[in-house]
């Protein structure tokens, strides 16, 4: 299995101020940019959850990393205008374009004094993830060309079972997911907190995927596609079997069997206003009350 072993640093933190000095706070904390999945959902009824697709910051220390480039990013981007210079890593699961649409939007990479360094695997295609992430930013589908982005950019090819190793002792785990054309999930461990991020996968019918069983292992928060609900899933009208997408009942029962200690359902299908959502979050609570469901905005700190 190839190692990437890489530092990383936010240039705006010196060193004085390094993860190890008494005096700064040691932080592993979980931000919800976007939580949609499919397309963006703006509207009276998804102003609670939120209507952007996905995007999820997590903060380690100094350090910053980000999953995924739906049009939460965008919004991200904005926020990051107030903290540059601005250096973290991006790690894509795919690239359907509810993961990808907001990348072409995301100001600071326009901006020559940042850096980021971007993740992907490559597609069954051979392509990698440089080459479509440029793709959706060319004529005739988008004005402005990738190498119009100013600020250092560098890509990495994975292979779903990598491991990453980068500086202050982070390491990350890469499995693949039951998912059409193949997604990636995410595990991140630091100072002894893990955090799993598992968007667009779907169980088998007769059993768990032991990728995300393996990812979800005793960890601390699990992000799960939760993008239906069981009776959703198993509709003898319209059946959501082998669309890539599991349910927030089958992220209980994978919690509960992985020892997981919190979980944040995620994903959410279009079609579910902010009224579903609560209705969602009250069962949530009952079969598993650690569960939360995903909102933007929402801040997640592993203690």
């Amino acid at each position: 299995m190839p190692v990437y072993d890489r530092p990383v640093k936010n240039p705006q933190v010196s060193d004085n101020n390094a993860m190890n000095d008494n005096s700064a706070p040691v932080e592993f904390s979980v931000q919800f940019w976007g939580v949609r999945g499919n397309i963006a959902t703006p509207g009276h009824k998804t102003v609670r959850y939120g209507g952007n697709t996905s995007c999820v910051e997590m903060r380690l220390g100094n350090q910053r990393f980000i999953f995924d480039g739906g049009t939460g990013l965008r919004v991200l981007g904005l926020d990051l205008l107030k903290q540059m210079p601005v250096e973290a890593s991006v790690f894509f699961s795919h690239t359907h374009w509810d993961h990808i649409q907001g990348f072409p939007f995301f100001v600071p990479a326009f901006i020559p004094i940042n850096r980021f360094h971007i993740y992907g695997a490559i597609a069954p295609d051979g392509s990698t993830i440089k080459e479509r992430l440029s793709d959706q930013m060319v004529h005739p589908n988008f004005p402005v060309p990738m190498h119009v982005m100013q600020s250092d950019l560098k890509f990495y090819d994975l292979i779903p079972g990598d491991v990453i190793t980068l500086s202050d002792g982070i390491k990350i785990e890469t499995a693949p997911l039951n998912h059409p054309n193949m997604a990636v999930g995410y595990r991140v461990t630091w100072e002894g907190r893990t955090a799993v991020y598992c968007s667009d996968t779907e169980h088998f019918l007769d059993r768990f995927d032991n990728n995300v069983l393996h990812l979800a292992r005793d960890a601390d928060l699990l992000i799960y596609d939760a993008t239906y609900t069981n009776e959703e899933y198993h509709d003898h009208k319209c059946p959501k079997i082998g669309w890539g997408h599991s349910t927030w009942q089958v992220g209980v029962e994978i919690a509960k069997k992985a020892g997981v200690k919190q979980i944040a359902m995620y994903q959410h299908d279009p079609s579910h206003d902010d009224d579903f959502l609560d209705r969602v979050q009250l069962e949530l609570k009952a079969a598993f009350p650690h569960g939360v469901v995903a909102r933007e905005g929402m801040v997640i700190t592993l203690d």
